[in-house]
C-alpha cells in the first residue's frame, strides 16, 4: 500500500475556527455550545451537566457554523493541544466555540476515524507542540494546525487500521476497566475490615476517652513562636496536614527550621512513636512517627499523640483513620470553609480499646492485609502502566505501515 503525508488542511471540505461566543451570548435553552472541555483524547465528553447554549436568534445574528455529527473537533489548548474527536449524534443541534477547529474531512479520501487515531499518537502530539505559541498557556492557530501533516492512505488501507484499533481499543479499556475494579476491590476489603473491627470492637474492650490514654495531646506552635522568617535551607523539618501522605511523613524542603529554632519549640518536637494528625482540611489525617523522624518539628496545622505504653501507636493511628472514628472527628469539628479540629475536641474523642495483645492481633491482620492490597496494588499498576503503552505501541505501529491483526492480538494477550 502506498502511503505519503499531506497538511492536515488539505484533506478536509471544512477547515473553520469554531464561533466568538461570549458569556452574554449564552441562554439557558436553544442550540449545544461545544467547548474545549468536551473534546477529549479520541472521544466526545458530553458532559450534560455543565452544557451550555445559544438561542436561535444569537446563532443567527452572528452567523455562527453548525457542528453536524461526525465532524472532527480539534481543541487548540491543552491539555493536550491538538487532542480531537468525532462528534456523535446526541440528537440536538450544535456549534462551537472559537477555540476548537471543525474538520469535515473529505471521506473519499480520509476518514475521520483514521484522523482521530493519528491524534492520540506521539508523532503527531509532538508535531502540535512544535507549532504551539505561549508560555503560560500553550495554544496552535489554526493556521499552524493546518499545516500540520498527516499520513496518507488509501481508504481501504485506512479501514484495515481502523478496525484493528478499534477492537484492540476496546480490548485495553476492558482489560484496564477490569484491573481498576480489582483494585477498587482490594481497598474496599481492605477499608471493611478496619472499619468493622473498630466500629465493632468487643466486649473487653475498655472504653473512655482519646485523651485517658495518652500521655498527651499537644498542638503545634501558634503566633509569634513560629515564622515564615525561621525557614531555612538547611535544618529540620516542619510537619503539617500537608507533609502526612498516605500515613507517612513527607517533609517539605522548602519548611524547615535551624538549631536555634528547634531549641525555641523544644516542647513541640516529635517523638518516635508519637502520631501526628492534622487539625484542619482533610480530618483523621494521620501518621506514626518513625525513628528516622524523631527530632522533626510539630507544625501549626497538626497535633501530636503521645501515647502511654498500654496502647500501640499504631492502633491508634488505624483507629483515627478508619471511617467511623474520621466521621465522629469530622462532627466534632468546626469552620465552613475549612473544617478545624480543636485540641478538646480530639482529647474528647470516645475510643474502645483491646489489650496489648488483642491490639497485636489486630494489627497483624492489619498489616497482612495491607501487605497483600500493596501487592495487588503493585501488580495493578504495572499491568495499567503496560496498557497505556500498549496503545502507545500500536499507535505507533499503526502509523509506520506495521500493525496486523495478528501481532496485535500477540500483543494483547502478553499484557493481559
Amino acid at each position: 500500500m502506498e502511503w505519503g503525508t499531506r497538511p492536515l488542511a488539505s484533506v478536509c471540505h471544512v477547515f473553520a475556527d469554531g464561533d466568538w461566543i461570549e458569556s452574554k451570548d449564552q441562554s439557558e435553552a436553544g442550540i449545544r455550545l461545544v467547548q474545549t472541555g468536551n473534546v477529549g483524547e479520541g472521544v466526545f465528553k458530553d458532559r450534560a451537566e455543565k452544557a451550555r447554549y445559544v438561542s436561535a436568534e444569537t446563532i443567527q445574528r452572528l452567523r455562527c457554523t453548525e457542528v453536524v455529527p461526525g465532524d472532527c473537533l480539534i481543541s487548540r489548548l491543552p491539555d493536550p493541544v491538538g487532542r480531537a474527536c468525532i462528534v456523535p449524534d446526541t440528537g440536538e443541534p450544535m456549534i462551537t466555540a472559537v477555540d476548537c477547529t471543525i474538520v469535515r474531512f473529505r471521506q473519499e479520501v480520509y476518514l475521520p476515524e483514521f484522523f482521530t487515531y493519528y491524534s492520540q499518537s506521539h508523532r503527531y502530539l509532538s508535531a502540535v507542540d512544535g507549532e504551539t505559541t505561549g508560555t503560560t498557556r500553550k495554544r496552535i492557530s489554526r493556521a499552524r494546525l493546518g499545516q500540520i501533516a498527516v499520513p496518507t492512505a488509501p481508504i481501504p488501507e485506512q479501514r484495515r487500521i481502523v478496525a484493528i484499533l478499534d477492537e484492540a481499543f476496546e480490548a485495553i479499556a476492558t482489560a484496564k476497566a477490569n484491573t481498576e475494579k480489582n483494585l477498587q476491590n482490594a481497598r474496599e476489603v481492605f477499608e471493611t475490615f478496619t472499619a468493622s473491627s473498630f466500629q465493632r470492637g468487643g466486649t473487653s474492650w475498655q472504653q473512655g476517652r482519646l485523651l485517658s490514654f495518652v500521655d498527651a495531646i499537644s498542638t503545634g506552635p501558634f503566633g509569634s513562636l513560629l515564622h515564615k522568617s525561621d525557614y531555612v535551607s538547611d535544618g529540620v523539618p516542619l510537619v503539617n496536614p500537608i507533609n502526612i501522605v498516605d500515613g507517612l511523613i513527607i517533609p517539605d524542603p522548602s519548611k524547615l527550621v535551624d538549631a536555634a529554632t528547634r531549641q525555641r519549640l523544644q516542647s513541640y518536637i516529635l517523638r518516635a512513636g508519637d502520631i501526628i494528625v492534622g487539625r484542619r482540611g482533610e480530618i483523621g489525617r494521620c501518621a506514626v512517627v518513625g525513628p528516622n523522624e524523631e527530632g522533626w518539628v510539630c507544625g501549626t496545622g497538626c497535633f501530636f499523640i503521645r501515647p502511654r505504653s498500654t496502647i500501640r501507636s499504631a492502633f491508634i493511628a488505624h483507629l483515627i483513620r478508619s471511617p467511623e472514628y474520621r466521621a465522629r472527628l469530622e462532627r466534632a469539628s468546626t469552620g465552613a470553609t475549612m473544617k478545624n479540629l480543636s485540641n478538646t475536641a480530639l482529647g474528647e474523642l470516645q475510643i474502645a480499646v483491646p489489650s496489648l495483645f488483642e491490639q497485636d492481633q489486630l494489627l497483624g491482620v492489619i498489616d497482612r492485609l495491607s501487605d497483600e492490597c500493596g501487592r495487588i496494588e503493585i501488580v495493578g499498576e504495572q499491568k495499567l502502566s503496560a496498557l497505556d503503552e500498549l496503545k502507545k505501541s500500536l499507535l505507533h505501529q499503526a502509523f509506520n505501515g506495521a500493525l496486523t491483526a495478528k501481532s496485535t492480538d500477540q500483543q494483547l494477550e502478553a499484557v493481559a
